[in-house]
Formats: C-alpha cells, sequence, structure tokens
C-alpha cells in the first residue's frame, strides 16, 4: 500500500458537537417497536419485493440516489429480540457518509459513485468444504429464513458509530443450507470486482477483490446477519447492496459488502485490511475500548447523528467492550488473548 494512503485511510478527523433531532423514520420505528404495527412478510418478499429498477439507484448529477421506500420493507413482520433504544443515525447520513472503498476513499464517494453498479440480478457462489455447492440466484441463497428487523450500533474502527436499522436474515440459517463439513473451520467472503461498475478498483489501494472471513463459531452466532435492505428500504448501492454482512461486535470494515463468493475453508482465509495494513488490523477486529489502534484511542468514539445537508455533528461517547453485546459473544472468545488477537 502507498505511504500516502496509509495515512488518509481510517483516520478520525471529525469535529464533536451534540447530538441532533431524530428522523421521520425513527418515529416511525418507534410506534412500530410498541406493537402499533404488526404486518407480516414472508422473506422473498423483502428480499425481491421491489423490481430491479427499484432497487438500483437513480441517476441525477452523477449521485446514487437511496431506493425510494418499498411497502415490502416497511411492513417488516415484528420486530426482533435485536433492538436497542438508542436514536437511530439519519438515513441521509448512513447513506451518504460511509466506506466503501470500491468507489473511492472519500466518506460521500459512494454516494456520488455507486450509480452504477448493478445489483440485479445478482449471484452469489457457494464453494469450499461443505456438501452443497454452486452458483445460487440471491432470492435461492436467501429463501428459507425468516425476515426480520435488527437495529445495531455500528462501530468503525475509524472511532465514529452510528445505530441503524438493518433488514434481512440470519447468516447461520443461511449457512446451515449449504451444509458445512466438519472441514469447515472458516467461512470466507468475497466482494464483487468489476471495475466499470467499481471504478476504484483501477487503483492499487487494496488487493481487489475485496475478502473478508469469520470462524465457523463467528459466522454462527446469533448475532451474524445478512442484509438486504436499510430504514425500511432496499439496501443503497453505496451501503453494500444487495447484501452485504453485518457483525455488530466487531469493526465496520469485517461487514463486507456486495457478496458475490462465500467459501468455507478449513483453514484461516485471507482478509483485505490483514493482509494491507496487518500491524494496524487483525483477522478478528473485535471492537475493544482496552486496545488502542497503534494510531489512536479505541477508548471512545463520535456517534454520527446529524443530517447530511450539514456539517455533521457528533457525540463523543465511551466505547463499549465488543460494542456492547459481550453477552453474545464473550463464551466464543473465551482464554483468547484478545489484545495479542485483535
Amino acid at each position: 500500500m502507498k505511504p500516502e494512503l496509509k495515512r488518509q485511510l481510517h483516520g478520525s478527523e471529525l469535529p464533536t458537537s451534540e447530538i441532533t433531532g431524530e428522523s421521520a423514520y425513527l418515529q416511525f420505528n418507534h410506534l412500530r417497536r410498541r406493537g402499533l404495527l404488526e404486518a407480516s412478510l414472508g422473506l422473498s418478499t423483502l428480499a425481491f419485493g421491489v423490481t430491479a429498477s427499484a432497487q438500483a439507484p437513480a441517476q441525477q448529477g452523477g449521485l446514487s440516489k437511496p431506493a425510494t421506500p418499498s411497502d415490502a420493507f416497511a411492513q417488516l413482520k415484528k420486530p426482533s429480540v435485536f433492538q436497542t433504544v438508542e436514536a437511530l443515525t439519519t438515513f441521509e447520513d448512513a447513506t451518504r457518509y460511509n466506506n466503501f472503498y470500491e468507489f473511492g476513499l472519500g466518506k460521500d464517494d459512494p454516494y456520488k459513485y455507486a450509480g452504477k453498479l448493478k445489483p440485479a440480478p445478482w449471484h452469489v457462489n457457494v464453494a469450499g468444504e461443505c456438501e452443497l455447492k454452486g452458483r445460487f440466484a440471491l432470492e435461492d441463497l436467501l429463501k428459507g429464513p425468516a425476515l426480520e428487523e435488527r437495529i445495531y450500533r455500528h462501530r468503525c474502527v475509524e472511532a465514529w458509530s452510528m445505530v441503524l436499522p438493518w433488514a434481512g436474515v440470519s447468516l447461520a440459517d443461511v449457512l446451515k443450507k449449504f451444509k458445512p463439513t466438519s472441514r469447515a473451520k472458516y467461512v470466507a467472503f468475497t466482494t464483487l470486482q468489476d471495475p466499470a461498475q467499481m471504478p476504484n478498483q483501477r487503483s492499487d489501494d487494496l488487493r481487489w477483490p475485496y475478502r473478508e472471513g469469520l470462524r465457523i463459531d463467528e459466522a454462527m452466532n446469533p448475532l451474524s446477519f445478512l442484509a438486504t435492505g436499510l430504514y425500511g428500504r432496499a439496501l443503497p448501492n453505496q451501503n453494500g447492496a444487495p447484501l452485504r454482512l453485518i457483525l455488530p461486535w466487531k469493526y465496520g470494515f469485517k461487514g463486507i459488502k456486495s457478496i458475490v463468493r462465500i467459501e468455507f475453508t478449513e483453514t484461516q482465509p485471507f482478509t483485505s485490511w490483514s493482509d494491507s495494513i496487518p500491524e494496524e488490523y487483525g483477522f478478528y477486529a473485535n471492537v475493544n475500548p482496552e486496545v488502542e489502534h497503534p494510531r489512536w484511542s479505541q477508548a471512545s468514539e463520535r456517534r454520527i447523528a446529524g443530517t447530511g445537508s450539514s456539517l455533521f455533528k457528533v457525540k463523543r461517547i465511551p466505547t463499549q467492550k465488543f460494542n456492547g453485546y459481550q453477552a453474545f459473544v464473550a463464551p466464543i472468545y473465551q482464554g483468547m488473548d484478545l489484545a495479542s488477537n485483535y
């Protein structure tokens, strides 16, 4: 990796100020969570209840616009047990401030340039140490598990955070369908590689395609989630359409986007950031305020909660061990040195 790029990536340069008001969606979600919305919906409607043209962001002035709200996504069956009472980040911030290096290094580059991505039709290859292998249409990959909305805290390794309502399915439920063998110790994921759709893949910023991986017990953890939606809408291109991984107890770079390959492996798989800057980014990437990044503290974070049309307003808060999900995941790391296995 170029030295100047290494200095740019994963910086922590946001200003600090207080949290702003909640979005209209938060008001809707508050009512829904109190039981005033009791709609039900099947998984096939969730993942594919909007047309390909609705899923693909409209082009206007070179910007990638999020898909319009869909009744299929808005009428989620009922709240999941995975919730938080914390104020949600606004839809505008969540879709205009993120990392997706395939489209550029700037926080708004994904919003600007992801309009070229075509999220439908979409296929995922399943390979490795499993009984059922092959190339699967996304609707077939996701068929079966119950649809749910999960409101998760998202913690970036750069020390900023959000609170986001994802729609999708349990990762474990999807993986079990392919019957991993006893040799499957890890699960590897790969992002689409297509410079025509993802222009920054023409650079040498990372070794493309982007790849990530988990231990099999991490992948099967109840928190692990495959998202196809966000804020009651089809997942916007800039947020990883049409399929991304959500691991709320890990730093955000583990949440690989636009997945095209899932492989069960016996050995620890290649991961992009561990390859690029191994002294800074390890395989596990568990949120741990006790282990500092070499260039900044991880003891606190900046909670983004402003509006995308103005300067971001943030509130600094303490970072929790495992991002507050210790009860779910601490047992799988029992006996490990989480400082050396960062």
